[in-house]
């Protein structure tokens, strides 16, 4: 090969060995998906943008065939129902090919040095790596889903007041603090960890799938960890606020379906029954409190 060829090649492999690909997986969101796109278009070193909509009837789909038009890295599928989140993922790291893959909720505003820093912080790590992000609200407050350890929940059963309980207190002395779990709306790791583990866990519909994946890279060998020194404005629950019903039901459903997946063959009939009788009876608790606010 001609040594101008070999050069390059090589700046070829390096662009390519530090690309990301981000995935934003939509519904309903067309409160916040101009302004992620935007930010997400500015930010270093993403290479690909895919965005998988899950049947919006809003203007999501007319927003980012708009930046699509004028980004060509932004590429979107419809998808004509709504299989999930979890699909969603699968479809949209399907369709790019970065080594780096980052999930990003269409409410999440990133700054434009936030997912290189989470991407140097994963290549600067000794092993394979599932990274999170500290996540705050508008008003600041740090949101505790972005730490959380694992539900046991016999434990839950036995004391569910402190049990029930899974956010992590965050060690801002610790630039990478590992935990359990780290809030799906933003997730990076490798694409070769991403298809080792198969993807996320399609049997979810919403929640609880980011928990899921999570244990089973832990499981993998991986470690999963929040960069506490990158911090994300996250506006929660944009597209479920008119269907709170629809959410809290797969919620509910994505919860029995982790328990089944990785407790329940360690517990007992009347452990099983009593989780059972908790999560759906928890779930009926909420539906009163949605239809009363309604009321």
């Amino acid at each position: 090969m001609p040594t101008s060829d070999r050069r390059s090649a090589s700046v070829t492999s390096s662009v390519e060995a530090d690309a990301i690909a981000v995935v934003v997986v939509t519904h309903e969101s067309a409160d916040t998906i101009d302004d992620c796109l935007m930010r997400l278009r500015l930010a270093h070193g993403v290479e690909q943008i895919r965005v998988v909509d899950n049947a919006s009837t809003d203007a999501t789909l007319a927003i980012v065939q708009r930046h699509a038009l004028h980004d060509g890295r932004v590429r979107f599928i419809a998808n004509p129902d709504n299989p999930g989140f979890a699909v969603g993922c699968n479809q949209g790291a399907r369709d790019s090919h970065a080594p780096w893959l980052a999930f990003v909720n269409p409410d999440l505003m990133v700054e434009a040095d936030t997912l290189s820093r989470l991407r140097a912080h994963a290549t600067g790590s000794a092993g394979e790596v599932l990274l999170g992000v500290d996540l705050v609200d508008e008003a600041g407050v740090r949101d505790t889903a972005a730490r959380r350890r694992d539900p046991v929940f016999a434990q839950m059963l036995r004391a569910p007041g402190r049990a029930s309980k899974l956010g992590v207190p965050p060690d801002d002395a610790q630039v990478l603090q590992p935990v359990d779990a780290v809030s799906g709306a933003l997730m990076l790791l490798s694409r070769p960890l991403f298809d080792r583990l198969d993807g996320l866990d399609e049997g979810y519909r919403l929640h609880a799938e980011d928990m899921d994946l999570c244990r089973r890279a832990r499981q993998a060998g991986a470690v999963v960890a929040v960069a506490n020194d990158i911090r994300v404005l996250h506006i929660r629950g944009v597209s479920s606020r008119a269907r709170p019903v629809f959410v809290e039901w797969h919620k509910h459903r994505g919860l029995w379906r982790y328990f089944r997946k990785f407790e329940a063959a360690q517990c007992g009939l009347p452990t099983q029954l009593g989780v059972f009788a908790a999560i759906w009876l928890h779930f009926g608790a909420v539906l009163m409190r949605v239809a009363l606010r309604r009321r």
